[in-house]
């Protein structure tokens, strides 16, 4: 958990939160629409006919008045009947249409969000794992739901009511100047200056959204810190509930700050659009009023039908500004999201990426003066590995110990390339694993560690999750190996019992034999295990390091340990001090060195002959 101060250094940056620039992102909003195209034309097409139907019913107004109630010798009640009755059909048509454009406008936009949705999380689903150990798992969350929800609005509705908006307006302009250009010249004459305001309006609506959202990804990354079942034991164990409610409450705050902001952001503007087109029929009157005087030869008809004009005019010129608005609300959002998007995976496939074929010795692991550094580490003196080598030969059980830090466990994370070297290569099958396919490799490894993760799923689905297609017998024959079958089969719903989140309803033996029943499942030629059981008791030790021994069989197996009594049979031990080997052999060959290796042993108090 973050201290008040390292808070306090957030709140300041996401108050000066900026929409990051993306270039030339209207058009790859655009270009998210390219797979509807059929079906966006064709909603294009209900809108500009619904638009249009929209200013008939003015028109046939003015004809009402002139022809239908006021023609000289009185009312034609025939005329009448039939201007009428072409008035509802209008009405019913435009209502038909609408329900069909929603469905397609809605059917649009949410595949257009489902499809950005998907798009984003496979993306994320490539990036290197270095990418999320210096991300919060609450951020990432938050632009997968937050962000691409903040724009499903807009997706749904903008083509409609862009297009749909827009002719209304034109129509219904045009319509104003057949029936008077002076009248027309009136209502429209402070619209420029009103979308100068708009624009102004949308640049503080973006920064609001901007920091609306950064405050969202905190709220998002404290409930998954502090709600996932190890953030309430920590704050349970040292009494922090209080000070994890405040910090949300705090937070929460701030949103309910920005929420009022953008909420009333523009709204100065839009009553005094409302205000203005309110006013215009007033002065429409008026403005008649003199041209009558000088003569003109407008008639009441003219007069109605352009004031019903002009109020059909009024709507939809708000919806275009409130789209306008809208547009410079969620270009932050869209470019939230394509900045994600756009973020180049550290670790990737070449062009000529070779695959492993069947052929291949994939159990062969080598090092060649391998040399890391981890990507917020700078100069050579911070090196994690300096000078790596050794082999591991198919079928071999290799072994890392040393002091925490030593870089053991980095030696795990190379193997299957999840970082990348920075000197020197890591080699499978005789080949640089940057030469090889990512996924070729990785389906030749498995790796059980020290923190095993289960999903909130019963043990069937946790253990097919190595191999979705395997047999209830192969599955069942992998929980035996790894001697966890009894265990499993003892509780209420076997296979179906259900584990709790991260497994907390089984115990740590448990959970490992588990891990290591869906290694043996997936059954790779290379094994890698990181410190596998230094977070059991001895009893449970002794079962999982039973388990472990028969997973090992036959496999290539990479044991990075802290208790040498697990390890004290390896073929090879190889002792890491500060980013290098310093010694190597067999555990009787170490201990007569009298070296490291020794003193690691008598520490831990293991002699030889070992039990």
């Amino acid at each position: 958990m973050r201290g008040v101060a390292s808070r306090d250094v957030e709140a300041q940056r996401a108050a000066n939160a900026e929409a990051p620039r993306i270039p030339h992102l209207l058009s790859r909003i655009g270009h998210l629409f390219a797979p509807h195209k059929a079906m966006l034309i064709l909603t294009i097409l209900l809108v500009v006919i619904d638009a249009a139907l929209t200013v008939a019913p003015p028109l046939l107004t003015q004809q009402a008045f002139d022809l239908g109630l006021f023609p000289p010798g009185g009312p034609n009640l025939p005329v009448l009947f039939e201007l009428v009755g072409l008035m509802i059909l209008v009405w019913i048509l435009s209502a038909g249409l609408g329900i069909w454009q929603t469905f397609l406008t809605s059917t649009i936009g949410n595949r257009v969000m489902g499809a950005l949705r998907v798009d984003l999380f496979t993306h994320l689903q490539s990036m290197e794992l270095g990418f999320f150990t210096r991300t919060k798992t609450g951020v990432i969350q938050s632009r997968l739901a937050n962000d691409v929800g903040g724009v499903a609005g807009v997706l749904s509705n903008t083509v409609s009511s862009v297009i749909g908006n827009l002719v209304t307006v034109i129509a219904a302009v045009v319509a104003m100047l057949l029936l008077s250009w002076q009248l027309t010249l009136i209502a429209v004459i402070l619209l420029p200056v009103l979308v100068l305001a708009q624009r102004r309006v949308g640049r503080v609506r973006a920064r609001i959204a901007t920091k609306t959202q950064e405050s969202l990804s905190e709220m998002t990354a404290i409930t998954q810190e502090t709600l996932s079942v190890s953030g309430i034991l920590l704050a349970k164990s040292f009494g922090r509930q209080a000070s994890e409610t405040e910090r949300y409450a705090t937070e929460n705050r701030s949103q309910i700050r920005l929420q009022v902001q953008q909420a009333m952001s523009g709204q100065g503007f839009f009553a005094l659009v409302q205000v203005f087109l309110s006013v215009v029929p007033a002065v429409v009157y008026l403005v008649s009023a003199f041209l009558i005087q000088g003569g003109s030869d407008i008639t009441a008809g003219t007069i109605v039908a352009f004031t019903t004009v002009q109020a059909r005019l009024m709507w939809p010129l708000l919806g275009l500004m409130r789209v306008a608005l809208d547009l410079q609300t969620s270009g932050a959002l869209f470019a939230r999201i394509f900045e994600y998007m756009d973020l180049k995976p550290a670790i990737a496939d070449r062009p000529d990426a070779a695959p492993l074929t069947s052929s291949d010795p994939t159990g062969l692991v080598e090092f060649r003066d391998v040399r890391f550094s981890y990507p917020d580490q700078v100069g050579e003196a911070s090196e994690t590995l300096r000078g790596v080598s050794f082999v591991a030969e198919p079928g071999r059980r290799v072994a890392f110990v040393g002091a925490s830090g030593a870089g053991k466990t980095t030696i795990g994370y190379l193997i299957p390339r999840f970082y990348e070297v920075t000197g020197g290569s890591v080699r499978i099958a005789d080949r640089d694993v940057r030469d090889l396919r990512h996924d070729d490799v990785m389906h030749q490894i498995g790796i059980v560690s020290q923190e095993t993760y289960l999903f909130h799923a019963t043990i069937r689905e946790n253990l097919l999750y190595a191999r979705p297609d395997a047999t209830e017998e192969e599955m069942r024959a992998a929980a035996e190996a790894a001697s966890i079958a009894e265990t499993i089969e003892s509780f209420p719903d076997g296979y179906d019992t259900v584990v709790g989140e991260r497994g907390y309803r089984l115990s740590g033996g448990e959970k490992q034999r588990i891990a290591i029943a869906r290694v043996i499942l997936k059954d790779p030629a290379i094994l890698i295990l990181d410190e596998a059981t230094s977070a059991l008791d001895s009893v449970s030790e002794r079962a999982v390091q039973a388990a472990l021994d028969q997973a090992a069989s036959g496999r290539t197996t990479i044991a990075i340990a802290h208790r040498l009594s697990t390890v004290v049979d390896a073929d090879v031990i190889h002792v890491v001090e500060r980013g290098r080997i310093v010694e190597s052999g067999r555990h009787h060959e170490l201990l007569a060195l009298g070296g490291a290796y020794a003193s690691l042993a008598a520490r831990q108090g293991l002699h030889d002959p070992v039990p």
